[in-house]
């Protein structure tokens, strides 16, 4: 067999990039390690909503990209942010015309409404994705592509990139346990992330990785990015993660993953670990609190402390499904308890130190100064309130994965880079497996399907015009 472009991975990333390709007269194969009609993928499980740093991505560039710099600081690549950031509103047009539908949503209190694909998601607990707005919107690309004379390949596991004179030109793949060859004249790393990577997870993020949950699809391996790396290209800009923070439970209870997550409640809160004392800055977001709770010698040792005004507040804090009472009703237990100090014996946490942590935290919102607490506190999209409305709650907490940062190496046109800087041609890699844009000292987060739309789509157009 053989191709002009082979995308490995049939995600947003591979569809979106294969669908461009076509469009611009090239012979695609997307290659989908998965055989199902409608395989499992983290692009099935998403929410749909376009952001770029929490940001629309229909905001005005140059808002985007110094949004892009400053939160992920030393790993944003600025010609890598400014192709993302300058291109955002030219592929929510692309997508429109390929039969993708929009609507605006307000996901966040302190943002205007973003581009979500439609149908939206239901206010409901545990995986809700069948025929949503992603959904909806993969079936159409995988229609689009049929009818321009390229294929989606269920069933076939690329392995090996086949590198000739230092370029890519196709892929060892298997199916049905044959091994074969196919031909192309570029390849696509586009298979998510590894979150779903036990190994890859403790390599590059914590190494108790099977403490830690993965909100994600199945096929989250990093085979993308390790067939890369033995390739020859550059990899790098690990270390941190896009996720939420969710009950304990969701370890072994589906019903608590992706949606409810605690992200409002602990920003109004605080997270204790288990001596008893805040170890991270909950005004920093959700994500920020993931990645704290995920460092910790056990990731399953922190606890959210709230009282009943805050719990009561929460539905009104969070867009998404309000923890209160979708967790509960979950099967997430509420640890209830008329004082601190019962509350530290339902938990297990020394009685007295958390007693300080809610009195320190108290006088901190009471004078409205955190300069004095051991760990700052940031203040940004929800004021923090005190912890005196009896009972006070504990909820034990875990940190959910839902997209790894750092991956292959790219340029402005999503192609894949040497370790010495030269390009590796034929060799390109969008979406979530790549490295760039993310991460830095409070894990900025891009968006993963503006990398996936965006990314896609620059790929796919200067592939174009390399072949012709």
């Amino acid at each position: 067999m053989q191709f002009d472009l082979l995308t490995i991975g049939g995600g947003f990333s591979g569809l979106v990039t294969a669908c461009r390709a076509a469009e611009l007269g090239l012979s695609v194969a997307v290659l989908e390690a998965r055989d199902e009609d409608r395989y499992p993928c983290s692009s099935r499980y998403a929410t749909g909503a376009a952001n770029v740093m929490g940001l629309p991505i229909m905001s005005e560039p140059d808002r985007l990209f110094a949004a892009i710099m400053n939160g992920s600081g030393s790993n944003a690549n600025p010609a890598v942010a400014r192709a993302l950031a300058d291109n955002g509103r030219r592929a929510i047009a692309w997508l429109s015309q390929q039969g993708a539908e929009f609507t605006s949503r307000v996901l966040r209190h302190d943002q205007p409404g973003q581009q979500v694909l439609a149908p939206v998601r239901a206010e409901t607990a545990g995986l809700d994705w069948e025929d949503r707005g992603a959904d909806r919107l993969m079936h159409r690309l995988e229609q689009n592509l049929t009818q321009r004379g390229s294929t989606l390949i269920r069933g076939v596991k690329a392995e090996t990139l086949t590198v000739e004179d230092g370029a890519c030109v196709g892929v060892e793949a298997v199916r049905d346990g044959a091994r074969f060859r196919i031909s192309s004249k570029a390849a696509v790393i586009a298979d998510g992330g590894f979150a779903a990577n036990r190994e890859m997870v403790a390599q590059y993020i914590t190494p108790h990785a099977t403490r830690v949950l993965a909100r994600v699809g199945p096929g989250a391996k990093g085979d993308g990015i390790r067939m890369a790396e033995k390739a020859g290209a550059a990899v790098g800009g690990f270390g941190a993660f896009y996720g939420h923070i969710h009950h304990a439970s969701a370890m072994t209870d589906a019903r608590q993953w992706p949606y409810p997550h605690l992200d409002a409640a602990a920003e109004i809160g605080i997270v204790v670990g288990p001596d008893g004392r805040r170890f991270t800055d909950e005004g920093l977001g959700g994500v920020c609190m993931a990645n704290a709770i995920a460092h910790l010698p056990d990731p399953l040792s922190a606890f959210l402390i709230l009282d009943d005004a805050i719990w009561k507040a929460e539905p009104a804090l969070t867009t998404t499904v309000p923890a209160n009472p979708a967790m509960v009703d979950a099967g997430g237990a509420l640890l209830s308890a008329p004082d601190a100090e019962r509350l530290a014996a339902l938990t297990h946490l020394p009685a007295d130190q958390l007693a300080r942590s809610i009195e320190r935290h108290n006088d901190a919102v009471d004078s409205n100064d955190f300069s004095r607490l051991a760990v700052q506190r940031t203040k940004r999209k929800h004021k923090p309130m005190p912890i005196r409305a009896a009972p006070f709650h504990a909820i034990p907490l875990c940190a959910g994965i839902t997209g790894t940062m750092g991956g292959v190496v790219i340029n402005e046109h999503a192609q894949a880079q040497k370790p010495d800087g030269t390009n590796f041609r034929g060799l390109y890699a969008v979406g979530t497996p790549v490295a760039g844009l993310e991460g830095g000292p409070h894990a900025g987060y891009v968006g993963g399907l503006s990398k996936a739309f965006v990314l896609g789509m620059l790929a796919a157009e200067h592939i174009a015009a390399s072949v012709r």
